[in-house]
């Protein structure tokens, strides 16, 4: 029986051994394209980082990723989320990568694992963990052998748990491409020679896992074989790789851009999305991935910069809450569609180009006798007229028009035939907050750094006879450090009796300074100058005189060279000064000349003392969880005032629609919900007057200044609250406030679509929808024919079908969606002889 039940044993794991096999996938790549079984392919990808949502949202953000025509999903890996303290794994919650990366491959898509373990990502130290910084004798990115050697631990903690799970492409997963390193290439100068053999060392150490699939290392012209450099940026057309075998890829098309607290918000239009990658297509490209295809929320203290907003939206196709884009995501699907309809002729055809002159060029794929061409024109004004194979073809400008049979366009990217959405924020309809008209607040001061008579300060970390920089310090556990000195004044000292000033120069983001108990003042870093003087008039005692310096940080430098080196806090000098008049004693002969001297006392190598955070934090008042020491106050709330904790409850708002809470009224400072840290909060901080345009033009480059808008206006006004953080029955936020604020205007809202528009070209159809549960409820305007003006200020135009609104309404009113042939045989003649398009708005 033994010999019978050892020899079914081996037969079995041999069994399971060959369907593994049979399942593998072979992913290569040749100068054309990425192989996969040894098909040339196009793939179409998008940026979703798994820490930036949470797993509820997971699901949906993929599958609205797929319909709108995405076969591989891209993420980095996030070091300082993974390993926050040295050895101090996590995986857990939205950090569970593996979970994401089997999300993915429900879906049936392909996944790009970006393990850098850098990432940039204006992410906070750029997705390392701070305690490397602190580890004696490393230096970061260059031939180091103790940073190196914690880079190889990491990865290959990453390499090791996606083999486990068989996740490579080679196992039978879903990742087909693994990427080394980031931007490396842009910023290695400075580096020198231990630049240039970190790259190879990175190199060497991808091949030595032997995953069986292409590794990749972005913006990285120096790149060595057998890895494949990539493209990063807003075009990437006339990106060529530095070796012949390496097919040409974009791993970052920048869809929009990132925002910052005191900035206005930067849009990037659909068109010029669009015409930036059928450009990529038209010209080799083969592999390209959209950043951010979703970007999220920079939640905690992830942000990074410094002074990223908590926003990460980065006017993706799927907006920060996941919401559809429209129209970006809609226009996108339909280029997509069209692409990977010409996969084989993109991929195995001849290629010839012909030029019409200095800006318009068409492109002519053929394979086995049958042709597809590309007409891009590039002029950034002028539309581009031309005659080619006996037709003419009338491109506007900064646009391409594809053709598949070389005959008939049927998308061009200048010509947009989807819906824009407006979307609008709905009052929480869920409770009436306990019978009353607004939420239930309880505060508690925050309790301020305390020195005893003895000089000794509570919960102190350390002591040193200089000033420290924040990072090593904190090790990045908390955005505050309190910097605490003294000094004694006698009678006979030159100071006692005048007027004193505090003069402090800082790295710190933020300064609150307190003479003897007493705040003489705060200040912020403003137009990117992180390093600024703080003064302030004080009042000296006799006898000691406490100093207490607090620097709060708003996210740590992701990127540039030796970033990690970007000094944080009081770097210092730090002295009191006096003025003093005296007759000038040198002049023999003649009127005294009154002459004003500067007495200074220098602080910089006084013991300074470090605390760490705040004591709320330290007793986790964030958490309604965690049995807290003494009670709330619910009498004679405090507004306007610095250092304050808030707490109330709430009821879930009903529906499935995306939660928000609207934060007006307060200054700065971190909210929760139910524990969960939504991230650092600012919406007193304006964006700028100046720099905004009512129009946007797509024509011409983009940059992140144009098409900006909501100038003036608070840089983040709404927070997002995932349903995921939330209960059923009783929910609590907590604020703490840094500045001084009023809570009693904080309400929470639902975000949908309020109304959609559109302005589609005969011959398409249209899609129009008010996505989840709402349904169109009536058409405030229909014309077909000639019609003028934009979304919100449509107007008929001189000829019209006289039946485009009664079959609009027929087909839509009552309806999640409904489609629209945009045709007179569907919508009624209209005598127009030009040609025609059809404007619509719809109500939600």
């Amino acid at each position: 029986m033994a010999s019978s039940s050892t020899g079914f044993l081996s037969f079995f794991f041999s069994f399971l051994l060959l369907c593994t096999l049979s399942f593998a996938i072979d992913v290569s790549h040749d100068g054309r394209a990425i192989t996969i079984n040894g098909e040339r392919k196009i793939l179409i990808s998008g940026s979703i980082h798994y820490p930036r949502s949470t797993p509820g949202m997971w699901p949906t953000l993929i599958r609205n990723a797929k319909e709108g025509g995405i076969d591989t999903i891209e993420t980095y890996i996030f070091w300082s989320a993974h390993e926050p303290q040295y050895r101090q794994y996590d995986f857990s919650g939205n950090h569970d990568v593996v979970r994401f990366i089997k999300t993915i491959q429900n879906e049936g898509l392909n996944a790009v694992l970006r393990i850098g373990p850098y990432v940039c990502a204006e992410w906070n130290y750029g997705g390392f963990p701070v305690w490397l910084h602190n580890i004696p004798g490393i230096e970061l990115r260059t031939k180091n052998s103790v940073y190196m050697n914690e880079m190889s631990i990491f990865t290959t903690k990453i390499v090791d748990m996606m083999k486990q799970e068989n996740l490579f492409a080679s196992q039978g997963g879903p990742i087909i491409i693994a990427q080394i390193e980031n931007e490396f290439g842009n910023v290695m100068g400075p580096y020198g020679e231990g630049g240039q053999e970190y790259v190879k060392w990175c190199a060497d150490l991808a091949e030595s896992y032997g995953i069986g699939i292409p590794w990749i290392m972005c913006q990285q012209p120096d790149a060595p074989p057998p890895m494949i450099n990539t493209c990063n940026g807003w075009y990437c057309d006339q990106f060529k790789p530095n070796n012949p075998t390496s097919p040409k890829m974009w791993t970052e098309n920048w869809t929009g851009w990132y925002k910052g607290w005191g900035l206005a918000d930067p849009h990037r239009t659909a068109e010029d999305v669009a015409c930036a990658v059928a450009r990529f297509f038209q010209f080799g490209g083969t592999f390209q991935n959209y950043y951010m295809y979703h970007g999220g929320t920079n939640f905690g203290r992830t942000s990074g910069g410094p002074y990223i907003t908590t926003s990460y939206d980065y006017d993706a196709p799927l907006d920060e809450y996941g919401n559809l884009n429209q129209p970006k995501w809609g226009h996108l699907k339909q280029l997509h569609g069209i692409l990977k309809s010409l996969e084989k002729v993109l991929t195995y055809g001849s290629v010839k180009n012909v030029d019409y002159g200095s800006t318009t060029t068409v492109t002519i794929f053929t394979l086995q006798g049958k042709s597809s061409c590309f007409i891009g024109n590039k002029d950034d004004k002028a539309d581009a007229t031309i005659n080619f194979q006996n037709n003419t073809y009338t491109i506007p400008a900064w646009s391409v028009s594809i053709l598949p049979d070389c005959h008939t366009e049927v998308y061009n990217t200048a010509k947009v035939n989807t819906q824009t959405s407006i979307m609008v924020k709905k009052d929480s309809d869920a409770n009436d907050y306990e019978g009353s008209s607004g939420l239930q607040w309880e505060w508690k001061k925050e309790n301020l750094v305390h020195v005893k008579r003895d000089g000794l300060v509570a919960g102190s970390l350390m002591a040193a006879e200089r000033l420290l920089d924040q990072k090593v310090v904190t090790n990045d556990t908390s955005d505050y450090l309190w910097y605490i000195t003294s000094f004694h004044v006698k009678k006979d000292n030159p100071l006692y009796g005048r007027e004193t000033t505090l003069r402090v120069d800082t790295n710190g983001h933020i300064i609150h300074a307190f003479v003897n108990k007493k705040h003489v003042g705060s200040q912020y870093a403003q137009n990117g100058n992180y390093k600024f003087t703080f003064e302030s008039p004080i009042k000296l005692k006799l006898g000691r005189n406490d100093i207490a310096l607090l620097s709060a940080s708003v996210g740590l430098a992701n990127y540039g060279a030796n970033f990690d080196l970007v000094p944080l806090g009081i770097s210092g000098p730090v002295h009191v000064t006096a003025k003093v008049i005296m007759n000038d004693s040198s002049r023999k002969f003649g009127s005294k000349k009154i002459i004003t001297q500067n007495i200074t006392t220098e602080l910089d190598y006084n013991k300074w003392t470090y605390k760490v955070g705040l004591h709320g934090e330290q007793q986790k008042l964030h958490d309604p969880s965690v049995l807290q020491n003494g009670k709330w106050s619910q009498r004679a709330l405090p507004t306007n005032e610095m250092f304050v904790w808030y707490k109330t409850t709430f009821a879930a708002p009903l529906g499935s629609d995306p939660v928000v809470v609207d934060l007006t009224g307060l200054g700065k400072g971190e909210a929760w919900v139910n524990g969960h840290s939504l991230g650092r909060y600012w919406p007193s901080y304006l964006a700028k007057e100046d720099g905004c345009s009512v129009s946007c033009d797509y024509r011409g480059p983009y940059s992140d200044s144009k098409c900006m808008s909501n100038c003036g206006r608070s840089s983040q006004q709404w927070y997002h609250v995932p349903r995921s953080f939330l209960n059923d029955d009783k929910n609590t936020l907590v604020l703490f406030e840094e500045f001084g604020g009023n809570p009693w205007n904080v309400k929470f809202q639902t975000v949908t679509v309020g109304s959609a528009c559109a302005n589609a070209y005969e011959g398409n159809t249209l899609e129009l929808s008010c996505q989840g549960d709402n349904v169109i409820s009536s058409v405030r305007f229909a014309s077909f024919g000639e019609p003028m003006g934009a979304c919100g200020y449509f107007q008929a135009g001189q000829c019209e079908s006289p039946n485009a609104l009664s079959v609009i309404e027929k087909a839509c009113v009552g309806q999640k969606s409904c489609s629209i042939d945009v045709s007179e045989s569907n919508l009624g003649s209209t005598g127009c002889q030009a040609t025609k398009r059809l404007a619509v708005e719809v109500v939600c």
